[in-house]
């Protein structure tokens, strides 16, 4: 069970401790994994200090991790503040990083009773991952899943599900989600499949390139897009050239 040390955070910047005490993390994690992503991306605008541990996805998992995490899935995270809390265990992608938003209030997401409009904004932003993962993504796999022949036809079907339900919810962002000038949680859980989105179909291989041309004529989804695929917290564990060929021997499995 070998891990290493996350470098590039501070332990106490921008007052990112419980009662002064900086809390002790650890993530297991993969780095090919889009869910897994999301926690990458919350520790890394929060600049939270952690040790990663590599789980690899490709060989069953050891019993060491299934004791952590019986599911065997990625991300899980090890958390606690010495003299405060003590070792708790929290799994799954948009749980593990609505806690770490929630443990430490920013720019990402606001504390509930921050500010009057906070709730709202809260709600703002969960309804935005949830119109994406349950009117967009499907229809994102779906050309994943099916032949040449059918593919340019689900692009279409995708693409105008981001016109009808996507591009009205980012009429403000500016750059990113609600007007927000820094990512924000609605990003957090959504980046990680945007990258992924705009390089697949960048490839063209098993996105048909069409549908580049096609997510431009969407103004706000496509500078929104961009903003997101070139942040500085998204590409820092992300492997484009690994991700492309991880999908192209998926899709070619199934032929």
């Amino acid at each position: 069970m070998a891990g290493i040390t996350n470098g590039q955070a501070q332990a106490a910047t921008n007052g990112h401790t419980t009662h002064n005490i900086a809390p002790k993390i650890t993530l297991y994690t993969n780095h090919g994994c889009p869910w897994a992503h999301r926690a990458h991306i919350a520790l890394a605008e929060l600049n939270l200090p952690f040790e990663e541990v590599i789980i690899d996805l490709n060989t069953p998992r050891p019993q060491w991790y299934l004791d952590i995490n019986p599911r065997g899935l990625v991300p899980t995270i090890k958390y606690s503040v010495p003299g405060i809390m003590d070792e708790e265990i929290i799994y799954e992608s948009g749980i593990v990083a609505q806690f770490l938003c929630d443990s430490f209030p920013s720019h990402l997401l606001p504390a509930s009773k921050e500010s009057p409009t906070s709730a709202l904004t809260r709600a703002r932003m969960t309804f935005f991952a949830d119109t994406w993962f349950t009117k967009t993504a499907p229809l994102y796999m779906a050309i994943l899943r099916a032949s040449e022949h059918e593919k340019d036809a689900k692009v279409d079907e995708w693409i105008a599900a981001f016109e009808k339900e996507i591009e009205p919810l980012l009429k403000d962002a500016s750059p990113f989600f609600g007007g927000s000038k820094q990512l924000t949680f609605a990003e957090v859980l959504t980046a990680p499949f945007v990258v992924r989105a705009l390089d697949m179909s960048k490839d063209g291989e098993v996105v048909p390139r069409s549908a580049t041309e096609k997510l431009s004529r969407l103004p706000n989804l496509s500078k929104w897009m961009n903003a997101v695929a070139y942040n500085e917290s998204v590409l820092k564990i992300y492997d484009s050239e690994r991700v492309i060929a991880h999908a192209k021997r998926k899709a070619a499995s199934k032929v």
